[in-house]
């Protein structure tokens, strides 16, 4: 039985595959989004479509299809970050508001006029309140717009919705479950997940760079593979173990790997993995196409395809401009959204795995994100001829309005940038978070493992008391973090030089309240085991043995602590730019990986000269496990090597795109062409040598052969020959980065 078992299995398999590798072929030759294709494979495959053969068992699919989610979101966190999150701005954030909860109530109203169920309105919103990257980045790409004005906004509107998404999974699981909308339900849920998300970050935050860091020379490619995946299905568990889904653990343990200076490479090796198993699952959500279903139910997918579109687009559109983006940006913003995808697919498959979803919905939204898709590029096309229109029609008043606003924004976000007040409280908030998440969980841990092991062992009052006395130890310097101050003297004098004075009122209601949650955590171990009163005696009298006893050893080692922590969060940026590897002066290393459209891919490092073009020094490569210390002249540059560049911050800055490129190099130079032409005296290679002409480097060309004098000889050209005016080269090369020859 096993055995027939694993035949299917693997039988299965090689079907989808086989089928999602034609429809690969078709598609790319149309010029479709392959995603498309997989999703035909599947319809092509599924029960439903006798033409074809047939899955052997649809639990199967479902298995490879959840090991395709697990990886499709791990490789999503990877592309995120919380640098980037932290970096997006405000008006990402408030666009993506502005979507989401308008898309939402939007489709729960379309829902409930289609006579949905109240749970099956609220899945609708969800599943249609989300773009789709994949489908988004794929049209820019096509339409050559990557490098316009609003895609970053979209761009960062898009990692947003990502969070959002898997936040909105946990809130709609909770919904399933009980079957209707519970507010104290959903808060518990939100404040569960929040709780959970910075512990993980914090611990895998603090972890996993420094063991990549320690052990960087010893990690091949195998092996970072293995970790990589290994540490992505360990957090899918835990994820589970406390409550969520595993597609919540994969996105979380991607985002964490996506801060580390390692994120390029693994992003890399897990791609094929990434392609793999992202095929398989929007293969299995082919599947769930029922051609019937769309028959019956054709004026439903159009009505959803019509709300998904325009809904998209007005309220993608009002969200950038209440976030203060002119309207020409707003539009051409909105007009890239109008379209669902993968989380939608996740959401629906979500809804079915709880059992709170009707079958009927799952082909339904399924061929709603083919139609929209479908679309994707016209709209992204429209924008523009919309814009031109709307500018045309709309009253003069308000342009002058959306204009104003937009500008008083920019101001506003500009100068509230620049506060020190936001950085100081801003920090604070940072700070008390992250050491109250490491407070709760170490007392969890105490309260679980060490309070019974230690009054297991001794009994009676003792036995309490060294209980008590060890959880306070462990945690005391996170507490005595919480309570030390977050205002640098520096900052005091910047606000002193500023306003002439510094108003110490939120300094004291900031030490307040962190004194009162300290306070909280110590009682809150104590009282059970003693009395309320002889709790908070007892956490006044530790609270000050913190502050004025312990506070030199504690405060050097939490120094320490933020500062590896610190470094860690910026790991990656840090060793790209050279941050925090200072040499003499203004002088830094910094690590770049070089990319596939770098310049000077291919050239040997003194051909590329550096020096004299960005003023830097390659101090080291690295290519796979070998390091290269100080590497020779002749030692070429290939993509994928990781140079040790000493340079300025301005010249790695300049640097840094140029070497990182992986966008396609648009060509100045026409096709090569075999052609033949005299040089004459005022040719500036005249009485140069072959090798001294550079005419590879310098004119990307190639010498065939030489005629030179009057009988026709034609010249193997060595080396040393020496150009002479009169001399007829033979060369292959563009015309035009010859003409210098040819004068």
């Amino acid at each position: 039985m096993e055995a027939l078992n694993m035949n299917s299995l693997i039988g299965d398999l090689a079907l989808i595959l086989v089928l999602g590798a034609v429809a690969t072929v078709v598609f790319k030759l149309l010029k479709q989004p392959v995603v498309l294709g997989y999703i035909v494979a599947g319809f092509l495959a599924s029960p439903h479509f006798s033409f074809f053969p047939t899955v052997a068992t649809h639990e199967n699919i479902e298995f490879w299809a959840q090991i395709g989610i697990i990886v499709l979101l791990f490789s999503l966190g990877l592309e995120f970050s919380f640098k980037k999150l932290l970096n997006v701005g405000s008006s990402a954030i408030i666009t993506c508001l502005i979507i989401v909860t308008g898309m939402l109530g939007l489709g729960f109203v379309v829902g409930k006029m289609l006579h949905f169920s109240t749970v099956n309105a609220i899945f609708l919103g969800g599943m249609i309140s989300m773009s789709s990257t994949t489908i988004i980045i794929k049209a820019l790409t096509d339409l050559n717009m990557r490098q316009r004005r609003f895609v970053p906004l979209v761009l960062a509107v898009l990692i947003i919705e990502d969070l959002v998404a898997v936040v909105l999974m946990v809130i709609l699981s909770s919904i399933a479950i009980h079957k209707t909308v519970e507010s104290g339900e959903m808060l518990k849920s939100i404040l569960k997940l929040s709780f959970f998300l910075v512990m993980w970050f914090t611990v895998g935050i603090f972890l996993i760079p420094t063991v990549f860091k320690r052990f960087r020379r010893i990690i091949s490619d195998e092996l970072m593979l293995v970790i990589a995946m290994g540490l992505c299905f360990l957090m899918a568990i835990l994820a589970v173990k406390a409550g969520f889904s595993l597609a919540l653990g994969a996105f979380v343990m991607g985002s964490i790997l996506a801060g580390t200076s390692e994120a390029e490479r693994i992003e890399r090796i897990i791609m094929p993995v990434k392609d793999l198993f992202g095929a398989v699952f929007f293969i299995s959500v082919g599947m769930m196409v029922n051609p019937q279903v769309i028959v019956d139910f054709w004026p439903t997918i159009a009505l959803l395809s019509v709300v998904v579109v325009v809904g998209m687009i007005l309220f993608g559109t009002f969200g950038m401009l209440a976030a203060g983006q002119p309207l020409k940006i707003a539009m051409e913003s909105g007009f890239c959204l109008t379209q669902i995808g993968e989380f939608s697919f996740i959401i629906a498959t979500l809804g079915m795995a709880l059992g709170v979803l009707d079958s009927s919905m799952y082909p339904i939204i399924v061929t709603v994100s083919v139609v929209t898709t479908f679309f994707t590029p016209f709209f992204i096309k429209r924008a523009i001829p919309c814009y031109n229109w709307v500018a045309k029609h709309l009253p003069q008043n308000w342009s002058i309005l959306l204009e104003g606003y937009s500008k008083n924004a920019a101001e506003s976000e500009q100068k509230q940038s620049r506060s020190i007040w936001k950085s100081v409280i801003k920090r604070y908030i940072l700070r008390t978070l992250l050491y109250s998440v490491v407070t709760v969980t170490l007392i969890f841990l105490c309260r679980t493992y060490l309070i019974p092991f230690i009054t297991g062992a001794i009994s009676g009052a003792l036995g309490r008391f060294l209980a008590m006395t060890s959880t306070i130890a462990i945690i005391s310097p996170f507490v005595y973090a919480i309570i030390f101050p977050s205002v640098t003297a520096h900052e005091r004098e910047q606000l002193v030089q500023r306003s002439g004075r510094v108003s110490y009122v939120p300094l004291v209601v900031m030490s307040l309240f962190s004194l009162f949650i300290a306070t909280n955590f110590i009682v809150g171990i104590l009282y059970g085991t003693y009395s309320l009163a002889v709790s908070i005696i007892a956490s006044i009298g530790i609270i000050l043995l913190l502050v004025l006893v312990l506070s030199p050893l504690y405060k050097r080692r939490l120094k320490e602590l933020e500062r590896r922590f610190v470094s860690n969060v910026n790991e990656r940026e840090n060793r790209r730019t050279g941050k925090g590897h200072n040499l003499v002066s203004d002088l830094h290393l910094a690590y770049m990986r070089v990319g596939y459209s770098c310049p000077f891919v291919g050239e040997r490092l003194r051909n590329a000269d550096l020096r004299r073009k960005y003023g830097v020094n390659v101090a080291s490569i690295q290519r796979g496990l070998a390091i290269y210390p100080v590497p020779k002249g002749d030692m070429r540059i290939f993509p994928g090597d990781v140079l040790g560049v000493v340079g300025t911050d301005e010249q790695i800055q300049v640097m840094l795109p140029l070497v990182e490129s992986n966008e396609k190099l648009v060509s100045t130079a026409g096709s090569p062409q075999f052609l033949h032409f005299a040089i004459t005296e005022e040719s500036p290679i005249v009485g140069k040598t072959l090798s001294q002409a550079r005419l590879r480097e310098e004119y990307r060309c190639m010498l065939v052969a030489v005629q030179r004098g009057d009988d026709d000889e034609y010249l193997n050209p060595p080396p040393d020959l020496c150009f002479a005016p009169g001399d007829i080269l033979w060369i292959v090369g563009d015309p035009k980065l010859l003409e210098p020859l040819r004068k």
